[in-house]
Parts: structure tokens; C-alpha cells; sequence
């Protein structure tokens, strides 16, 4: 790096960024890639070339326009938005939780969130100005409802977060604290619900009953993840003020359209996800059948799994092709843990022989 592009790093970049590190996305070509909690399956062939054919008739000279309204119509029925409810979509939920930061960026501003968690629920708010506090889980996973209460009380947040299911433990929060602190939190409470297709329950049948909640979904784990298409929900009135700092055409026509084309063959994607759930089953029995690997419950389709040595267990399958997400220094709580995607059955049989090679 020349010394002029220091000084311009160094004068005009701010000093928080350059301090950051940026969202790291491994390499994975040639790998069985079981390390970003994708859904594995591709369309069947003539749903493939059906959608090829829908989006060649797109234009794409054009700004998005009501094909957008259309997606939000489809959306809304596919989630059975309730009386008086509204929709924002984002490019991916990243952009939502972005926006979320930039609409609640008042003076003192603070974020609360629970940890470990969606390291962008951080990033978002440390790049918007915000304090964020992280509030550490119970050894068990489950929320500390004294701690995050203690929290609420003395930050008054702007905003809390709350993953259902959490990643990268991937469990289901206990309802009945949840709610507690819904009741208790002076602002806005965001319910996450990134890996709601694999899980057995949502809080949309309860949303109804708060005006601070905004339930927030992605179209990543239902099965587009390369769409990048995110979208929450909450009262009208929330949902309009959000939606105000939210960049104009956000969204393409070809992911408008690829996400619609998606809603009106919801049963293949429904398919997928019972395939999954299933194999996450049979996953969660061949791990806890392996010596010194402990696999937690799941309500997600990824597996938190606790090993003797993380570090070398990744770097061994790694090299046998079979790439997963070493966690183990995220946050103490998941020391020696790796977090393992579900896969196709193949890639996880893959998966399950790698472990098997290399654990003693």
C-alpha cells in the first residue's frame, strides 16, 4: 500500500471501521459445503427451466415497479399477514437489520441482543453509531431473562433482538420469557425468524398481540439464498416509518420475480424442508453416537456440535472436501464447538464419514 493511500485511509475512514473486521465468507469451491446453513437442493429440471424462461420475460430496462407490490401481496397471504399489519422487503434481512439501526439511530441510542447471536445485529449497530450491548445466554443456551431484563432497565434500548431459532445454538428461546421481555422492553422487540421453515414453531400467531414486535424472515433458508431477499412485518404504523429510510428499487425485478415464481411452487420448497428436517434427525443420532461429540437440539438446519479439539476436527474434514463453520471462538459458551449445516443425505453421509476418520 502506497503512503498516499495510508493517509487517505488513515484522514478520512472512520476509525471504528478501520478497526473492524469484515464478514468473513470461506472459500468453498470444491467442497462439500455444509458451513452457511444453505438449503442444498436445487429445483427439480422443469421447474429450472420454467423459471428460466418466466425470467426471461422481465424487463430488466426498467426500475422495479409493481411487480414489487405483487411480491408483497404474495408474501403477506403466504405468512397470513394479520388486520392492520404491514410488509418492508430487504435485500437479504442483512439490509433490514441495517435499516432497523439507521430508523432508530435517535441521540443515546442502543441495541440490545443476546449472545452468542447474528454477529450482524453488532456490526449493524457499531456501523449506525449505536451502543450495542451483548447479554451473555445460560450455559444451557437459553436466555438469561434476569440479565437481559438487567439490561433493558439500565440501556433503555431502541431496539431488541431476539433469534427464533437462534443462531449458531439453533434453539427455540422459551416462550414464556420471551414474552416477558417484550412486556418489559421500552422499544421495539425484533423477533428473528431467519430459519422458520425448520422449525416447529413461529411467533406470528402471537404477534398480534404487541404493538412494539416486528417479526423479520428471510427467503435465504426457505431456499433462495442467492436471491438475497428478506422481508418483516409489524404494525402499519411501525412498518411505514422503517420504510422510510429504506433506498428506493432496493429490490431487483429478477429477485422480485424469482421470489414469486418460489411462493406459487411452495410445495417443492415444503418437500425440501421436510427432507432436511429428517435428516437433521438422523444427523443429531449418528453425532451422538460418535465418541467425545456432543450435539445440541435443534430447531434449525444446522446442528451446534461439541468436540474434544474443534480447530482440528475443522481442519480435518476440511481437508477430506467437507467444509463446516468452526465456532469454537465466537464466544466462551461455544468453546470447542462446530456448527454443521444439514445437508443432502449424500453430503451428509460425507459429512458423518469425515467425523468418523478423524475423531479418536
Amino acid at each position: 500500500m502506497s503512503s498516499k493511500l495510508e493517509s487517505v485511509i488513515a484522514r478520512f475512514i472512520r476509525q471504528d471501521v478501520q478497526s473492524m473486521h469484515g464478514y468473513a465468507i470461506q472459500p468453498s469451491a470444491g467442497m462439500v459445503k455444509l458451513d452457511a446453513m444453505e438449503n442444498p437442493f436445487r429445483l427439480p429440471p422443469a421447474l429450472r427451466q420454467a423459471l428460466g424462461e418466466r425470467l426471461a420475460e422481465v424487463a430488466i430496462n426498467r426500475y422495479p415497479g409493481s411487480r414489487i407490490d405483487d411480491l408483497r401481496g404474495a408474501l403477506a397471504k403466504h405468512v397470513g399477514l394479520p388486520e392492520g399489519f404491514g410488509l418492508i422487503l430487504g435485500n437479504g434481512s442483512d439490509e433490514l437489520i441495517s435499516l432497523l439501526a439507521m430508523a432508530c439511530d435517535v441521540p443515546g441510542a442502543s441495541i440490545v441482543a443476546p449472545l452468542p447471536g447474528f454477529v450482524m445485529y453488532e456490526m449493524s449497530a457499531k456501523l449506525q453509531g449505536l451502543r450495542f450491548v451483548g447479554v451473555p445466554l445460560r450455559a444451557d443456551f437459553e436466555l438469561d431473562e434476569v440479565a437481559m431484563l438487567a439490561a433493558m432497565q439500565e440501556h433503555q434500548p431502541a431496539l431488541v433482538y431476539i433469534a427464533y431459532p437462534n443462531n449458531p445454538t439453533a434453539n427455540l428461546f422459551d416462550d414464556a420469557v420471551i414474552e416477558r421481555i417484550v412486556e418489559a422492553a421500552p422499544g421495539l422487540v425484533v423477533i428473528d425468524e431467519a430459519y422458520q421453515p425448520f422449525a416447529s414453531r413461529s411467533y406470528i400467531d402471537r404477534v398480534t398481540k404487541h404493538e412494539n414486535v416486528l417479526v423479520m424472515r428471510t427467503l435465504s433458508k426457505f431456499g433462495l439464498a442467492g436471491i438475497r431477499l428478506g422481508y418483516m412485518l409489524g404494525p402499519k404504523a411501525l412498518i411505514e416509518q422503517v420504510d422510510k429510510v429504506r433506498p428506493p428499487y432496493n429490490v431487483s425485478v429478477l429477485n422480485a420475480e424469482a421470489a414469486l415464481f418460489a411462493l406459487e411452487h411452495d410445495d417443492e420448497f415444503a418437500r425440501q424442508a421436510s427432507i432436511l428436517r429428517s435428516e437433521r434427525s438422523r444427523l443429531i443420532a449418528a453425532l451422538a453416537a460418535m465418541p467425545g461429540v456432543t450435539p445440541y437440539p435443534s430447531e434449525a438446519n444446522m446442528i451446534l456440535t461439541r468436540v474434544s479439539d474443534a480447530a482440528a476436527l475443522f481442519a480435518a474434514m476440511k481437508a477430506r472436501k467437507v467444509l463446516v463453520k468452526n465456532v469454537s471462538r465466537m464466544h466462551p459458551l461455544l468453546d470447542s464447538c462446530l456448527r454443521l449445516t444439514v445437508g443432502t443425505p449424500e453430503e451428509n453421509d460425507q459429512m458423518i464419514d469425515a467425523m468418523k476418520a478423524n475423531l479418536t
